[in-house]
């Protein structure tokens, strides 16, 4: 076995493509562990709709990073008290969806330290009935990789208001996240300990029984590599916005003028086709204004340079620019 270094880097695109760098480039029969803190981000699964998972006006409040990352399963919610840990390994039948194989080390770190952990369900780790760890899977040819998070300290407020879903109405093929009641280690931890402590400590386990902690050599050229597919993959709209599947939205609100509703179809994080209803007055019809937002990505940057010549009160009376836009991606 070996250990992946990470450089201590808390950037989430980085620390994705770093894993998958390794997934791919590493050789058949090594298993790999590799611990990672990403700065305060949400991370998306792989067949989610990264829109309807977190509160758009949050995010940008609070500059998270927004990142899909390769497995399946709900969107998470990490920060610095989040440490995350990936096994990878060759694939086998019996290894995927076996999630207890891989966590149990982490199960028996945290009864260790007197910390009355269990498996639960099919990819949870649960402290007196209260989530702590969830876990995914992915394969990659004859290699799979499976990951969790560990809320050790984590500020468990953003969790909620992070992945907050607004009251509207949508109707769309993607995996919803399951909100479930979390908690951090910490509070379960009969002695105070530093997440950097508990890193080692879950380190010494995964690697009981060896004479030595073996690092994974990495060259200057693979972190050339891994910096290169973060900035191909991990950072880009297309993959964390633009995968997402095709959905429908309804948005409904009265307004001093009169009550607008707006329906859109979005496939790829992109508008289809909007069109609006009410009982609102205007000086002009609406199609003009849906004309301009069709094939427009549903992105606030991109709603409101495609309408700041715009007038919108000429199509509803008594709204503006902001106003508009804040409606339809509340």
């Amino acid at each position: 076995m070996y250990f992946v270094d990470n450089n201590n880097e808390h950037d989430p695109a980085i620390n994705l493509a770093l894993e998958e760098y390794v997934l791919r480039h590493s050789q058949p029969g090594e298993d790999l562990v590799l611990f990672y803190i990403n700065e305060p981000s949400i991370i998306i699964g792989r067949h989610q709709n990264t829109i309807e998972e977190i509160n758009a006006d949050y995010v940008q409040q609070h500059n998270l990073h927004v990142v899909r990352r390769l497995s399946g399963g709900g969107a998470v919610y990490h920060d610095l008290g989040n440490l995350n840990f990936s096994f990878i390994t060759d694939y086998q039948a019996d290894n995927f969806s076996n999630f207890r194989k891989f966590t149990e080390p982490v199960v028996r770190t945290l009864i260790k330290l007197g910390v009355n952990a269990e498996m639960s369900g099919r990819n949870d780790i649960l402290v007196d009935e209260r989530k702590v760890s969830g876990n995914a899977q992915y394969i990659s040819a004859s290699r799979m990789v499976s990951h969790g998070t560990l809320l050790f300290n984590s500020d468990l407020s953003h969790v909620a208001d992070a992945l907050h879903v607004h009251e509207n109405k949508f109707a769309s093929k993607a995996v919803k996240s399951v909100r479930s009641r979390v908690a951090n280690i910490s509070e379960f931890l009969p002695r105070p300990i530093e997440i950097e402590d508990f890193k080692k400590l879950l380190l010494d386990t995964y690697f009981e029984g060896s004479t030595e902690i073996r690092n994974l050599p990495l060259t200057n050229l693979d972190w050339n590599n891994v910096h290169a597919l973060a900035d191909t993959r991990y950072r880009t709209w297309e993959w964390n916005y633009g995968k997402s599947p095709e959905f429908n939205i309804e948005k409904r609100q009265r307004f001093s003028g009169g009550e607008i509703i707006a329906r859109l179809n979005v496939k790829g994080g992109v508008i289809q086709s909007i069109k609006f209803y009410g009982d609102y007055f205007s000086e002009s019809t609406p199609e003009e204004l849906e004309s301009l937002f069709t094939n427009l990505r549903f992105t606030r940057e991109e709603l409101i340079r495609a309408s700041k010549s715009i007038d919108i009160n000429r199509f509803f009376n008594g709204m503006d620019q902001k106003t508009l836009i804040d409606f339809l991606l509340a």
